[in-house]
């Protein structure tokens, strides 16, 4: 089996006991930079000896991957720091295990991702990864108007070097919203820093140390203007007809444009009214 197992984003003690394991038994076990994984398997005692996976050999590992494989040994495959293919080498050896007919299993585990939502004070659901922005000034500010009007929080990755002129882009394209820059996450230095966009690129204009994780609040949801009379009525209406709560959020969030949970909501009020005719 190719398990893929996430490892520590900075402290060595962020791995679980089954990734130890995992790492340990596997007769092979792939990382896009060995020192760094030679450090995390000499810290917990494995005697493994890492073999490199990078953007630039993944296709040629694939043979050795399912040789491997079929010989009867487990295969791991671990990234820098935290759940592999996120931002990092590994789809092409999954996908050709997979069409081999092999079984690939996640070991999950740490994730800046995940860590930095957590911590962030911004809604974390629904939320879209976008990692690292085109570095081309044109083809970064395409993709930022895209997800200008998207309701759903944004995750990126950036570098130290490029964080404050980056936090300045996101301000002047998607809006002056709420954000956190996330630096260091786990390690001594930690730092969780919270405000708006403008004043976050203010905070790390001088200088910046370290990998950032960047949270930003998604654009608000403008609800219709639509009349709620207008709205109870159709309401009513549709509950004679013997439609159901749900189906009736459905219909009518799709006519009126209004979101499914609140139409919801208020079906339930009118349902629970005292005068009300209808059945509760």
């Amino acid at each position: 089996m190719l398990f893929i197992v996430a490892t520590p984003i900075g402290n060595l003690e962020d791995i679980t006991l089954r990734a130890i394991r995992v790492l340990g038994e596997a007769e092979l076990v792939l990382a896009e930079d060995t020192r760094r994984t030679r450090v995390l398997l000499d810290r917990h005692g494995i005697d493994a000896r890492p073999l490199s996976l990078h953007a630039h050999n993944e296709a040629s590992r694939i043979d050795r991957v399912v040789a491997t494989l079929e010989a009867g040994g487990d295969v791991a495959l671990v990234s820098d720091a935290g759940t592999p293919l996120i931002s990092d080498p590994g789809e092409r050896l999954v996908a050709a295990v997979a069409t081999a007919g092999y079984e690939v299993s996640p070991v999950p585990g740490a994730s800046a991702v995940s860590s930095a939502l957590s911590v962030s004070g911004i809604s974390a659901a629904p939320y879209s990864f976008v990692g690292f922005l085109p570095r081309r000034k044109g083809e970064c500010e395409r993709l930022l108007v895209a997800l200008r009007d998207r309701p759903d929080t944004l995750v990126f990755f950036e570098s130290p070097h490029r964080v404050a002129a980056t936090l300045e882009r996101l301000a002047a394209v998607l809006g002056n919203r709420r954000g956190c820059a996330a630096r260091e996450l786990t390690k001594r230095h930690e730092q969780i820093a919270r405000g708006t966009l403008e004043e976050l690129a203010e905070l790390f204009a001088d200088s910046a140390r370290g990998e950032f994780t960047l949270v930003v609040e998604g654009a608000p949801i403008a609800e219709p203007a639509t009349d709620p009379r207008e709205l109870d009525s159709r309401i009513r209406d549709l509950l004679v007809e013997g439609l159901t709560p749900r189906e009736i959020s459905k219909q009518l969030a799709s006519e009126s444009g209004i979101q499914k949970r609140a139409i919801y909501a208020r079906i339930i009020e009118i349902k629970e009214e005292p005068d009300s005719p209808l059945d509760s």
